[in-house]
């Protein structure tokens, strides 16, 4: 009889083979429930028991001394930074370096993606002393929250002028630019009055790929420690179903590529640029990128100490050292 669990989700498309079940395990039957925000704390929660979450508040827990959910270097949310970030259309930024001593307005300080993206102005030679930051709702659509989570500092790390949304602020040139995860509506339309600062962030991008050789994660997978105490073989085997639906979902968007026009481009320069292994589980396939990730946490303050791979993921690294 499998182990039954609940695992809270975005809605990622190379899910759906594991949703409908083309991909299954024996061993676990997993219910993926598709949130729109990823839940608060999954240690608290009583309606799953695995859960995305973000990598930043992870090493943050982890640094903590925290020990209720068990991390799997499954990294279920990925991506390039370079291309996350936009500017108006008449702007004359069109280089990373052009944002020194810029204000550059972002959807929250600690939040996984935006710590790459400063990542990537820090490689450029723009560190987080050298511009304005301030954290603020993308659009009109999104809630007043707070985005500084404690990192604001008066003159350098602060709200979004009156709390109005980045867009607005961008388009009236009250900022130079914006970093977010997901375009704003519109940015798709013939006329949006905003493009992405790198106008080739695709040659950018590929050349951040050859010099550190891994696509940075945002979002990882995690089991509730109460759990993974009952069944310790589940982390690796969860983290295996996603792994597997991944690549049924990719050999599948190859072969009904006609169904988004041009698709096929992007397709094909992804199978070209990037090897088959890019998006693997595991400390051996993710350990510089996982170390890369917590030095620039403790070089952007966000955490005081830099810890190990193994570190991070105990369950992970015992588990292999045992296999072997």
């Amino acid at each position: 009889m499998p182990v039954s669990i609940r695992i809270a989700t975005r809605d990622w498309d190379y899910l759906t083979p594991l949703i409908l079940g083309d991909v299954s395990s024996p061993r676990v039957a997993v219910e993926v429930e598709r949130v729109a925000t990823l839940i608060p704390d999954l240690a608290t929660d009583s309606n799953c028991d695995a859960a995305e979450v973000s990598f930043s508040r992870y090493v943050s827990t982890m640094a903590a001394g925290a020990d209720s959910i068990v991390g799997v270097p499954c990294f279920i949310m990925r991506g390039f930074r370079h291309r996350c970030i936009i500017t108006a259309e008449a702007s004359p930024l069109e280089r990373l370096s052009d944002l020194a001593g810029k204000r550059i307005g972002l959807t929250g300080w600690r939040d996984s993606g935006n710590t790459w993206t400063r990542a990537a102005l820090r490689r450029a030679g723009v560190g987080v002393e050298d511009a304005y930051w301030f954290a603020g709702r993308l659009t009109s659509e999104y809630p007043i929250s707070d985005r500084l989570d404690g990192f604001g500092r008066r003159g350098r790390i602060e709200v979004a002028p009156g709390e109005r949304p980045m867009m607005e602020l961008l388009a009236e040139g009250q900022l130079d630019a914006v970093f977010t995860p997901f375009m704003p509506g519109g940015f798709f339309g013939p006329v949006s009055g905003f493009r992405q600062l790198l106008r080739d962030f695709r040659a950018a991008e590929r050349a951040y790929f050859e010099d550190v050789g891994y696509v940075p994660g945002m979002h990882l997978v995690a089991v509730k420690a109460s759990v993974v105490e009952h069944h310790p073989w589940l982390p690796q085997e969860l983290a295996r179903l996603i792994d597997e639906s991944q690549r049924v979902w990719t050999a599948k968007r190859r072969k009904y590529a006609e169904t988004s026009p041009w698709i096929i481009e992007e397709l094909l320069h992804a199978g070209r640029d990037l090897p088959p292994t890019w998006n693997d589980s595991g400390l051996a396939a993710n350990r510089r990128m996982i170390d890369d990730f917590v030095a620039e946490l403790h070089i952007q303050g966000i955490v005081a100490e830099r810890m190990s791979a193994e570190a991070l993921f105990p369950f992970e690294a015992k588990s292999r050292a045992t296999a072997a």
